[in-house]
């Protein structure tokens, strides 16, 4: 397929244009891989650097995302809710895992590794080391959320106090299974470690590899619990309900992408290595 010599657009715009359509008609599909670069150039009768314009152009449209030694792949567009799952799950086929998680508490953490876990157990999974970092909110501090909607702080202690409870229930079931893969022998290396700080959970974290970081904001909902057996109506961060937005470094230390898994990993480290203080056991 040629460009059209009539289009008075640049080569390099109109390859984007084909290209773009492609995504949005879902010719390709979130996740498949496009035709490399020399592929793409022979599709198109354009050099390789033409095609190299294109890619960036929808690069910086969010259409496509490059992984460094795999190629470039089409995603979905920002606005919509990127499922965690598979990047997870994919991390755990190479040789070194590593993960980095901030929020409100780890229960979808939990959920989202506990296959690829079971598939160490049983051998499927072969993964050298494991480290996984998790940092949370102390539900110990008076914090602003979870809160009681009579806003009562100091008397929204059995709130936090249910939710400290939840967040340690899967916290240290991650940290129990990594541990227990580690002493069995099934995984080589193995660090995970649980950090408590005294900011409010207001949105959730994962940075996976180093090199994909999903973000998402916790909308805050009204709801009712159960404390002490009576029901009580609290403003609650509601962590399934967060619309995760994906970034991946592609190796452009120039790109919005690659710049945003940085940031987001420095402001990580600099939350675990100040304010943040180990779990107590």
């Amino acid at each position: 397929m040629s460009l059209d010599p009539d289009d008075p657009r640049p080569p390099y715009q109109q390859v984007a244009a084909s290209l773009r359509a492609a995504i949005l008609t879902r010719k390709f599909a979130p996740g498949d891989k496009l035709p490399s670069q020399m592929e793409l150039g022979r599709h198109y009768g354009v050099a390789r650097m033409t095609v190299q314009q294109a890619l960036r152009i929808l690069k910086d449209e969010g259409l496509i995302v490059s992984r460094q030694g795999s190629g470039v792949f089409a995603r979905a567009r920002t606005e919509k809710p990127i499922g965690l799952r598979p990047h997870i799950e994919r991390a755990f086929e190479q040789p070194h895992v590593e993960i980095d998680f901030s929020g409100y508490t780890a229960e979808t953490l939990h959920g989202i590794i506990a296959e690829p876990l079971d598939k160490i157990r049983s051998g499927r999974l072969t993964p050298q080391s494991i480290r996984i970092r998790m940092l949370l909110s102390d539900m110990n501090r008076p914090l602003s959320l979870p809160i009681r909607t009579d806003g009562d702080v100091e008397a929204s202690g059995p709130v936090r106090q249910r939710m400290a409870d939840i967040s340690a229930r899967h916290a240290g079931a991650i940290e129990a299974t990594v541990e227990e893969l580690c002493d069995l022998g099934l995984v080589p290396e193995c660090s995970i470690e649980t950090r408590l700080h005294g900011s409010s959970p207001l949105f959730k974290v994962y940075i996976v590899n180093k090199t994909d970081a999903f973000f998402g904001y916790y909308p805050v909902v009204k709801h009712d619990v159960r404390i002490g057996g009576k029901k009580q109506a609290i403003y609650d961060p509601m962590g399934k309900d967060a619309v995760l937005f994906q970034r991946t470094d592609d190796g452009d230390p120039d790109s919005t992408d690659s710049q945003f898994v940085t940031q987001t990993r420095q402001w990580f480290d600099s939350v675990w290595n100040t304010i943040a203080t180990p779990k107590q056991p």
